[in-house]
C-alpha cells in the first residue's frame, strides 16, 4: 500500500491517498496508469506528484491513442532515472 501525496494546484493543498500497487493514480482516467509503474523502481513508501501533472498525463495518453511505457519519466536522478541525459 502506497502513500500517495497530490499537491492540488486548484486548492493549493496537498490531497493524501492510500492505493495499492496494482490500482489506479488519483485524477488517472481509464486505469492509464497504475501505481506500480508510477513508482518505478522506488522503494520509497510515499509517492508525491501534482494534480495538474495526472491531468497532463491524461491528455497526453489521450492524444498518443496507446499505452504509454513509463519507464524512467517518474525516476528520481539518484534512482537511475534520465540516465545520462544533460540537466542544463
Amino acid at each position: 500500500m502506497a502513500k500517495i501525496l497530490v499537491y492540488n494546484n486548484s486548492t493549493d493543498r496537498f490531497e493524501t491517498y492510500y492505493r495499492g500497487e496494482s490500482e489506479p493514480m488519483p485524477y488517472n482516467t481509464n486505469n492509464t496508469l497504475l501505481v506500480r509503474e508510477f513508482r518505478g523502481a522506488s522503494n520509497s513508501p510515499t509517492l508525491w506528484t501534482t494534480k495538474n501533472t495526472m491531468l497532463s498525463w491524461n491528455s497526453q495518453r489521450y492524444l498518443y491513442g496507446a499505452p504509454i511505457p513509463v519507464g524512467f519519466a517518474f525516476r528520481r536522478p539518484w534512482e537511475g532515472g534520465h540516465g545520462n541525459q544533460s540537466h542544463d
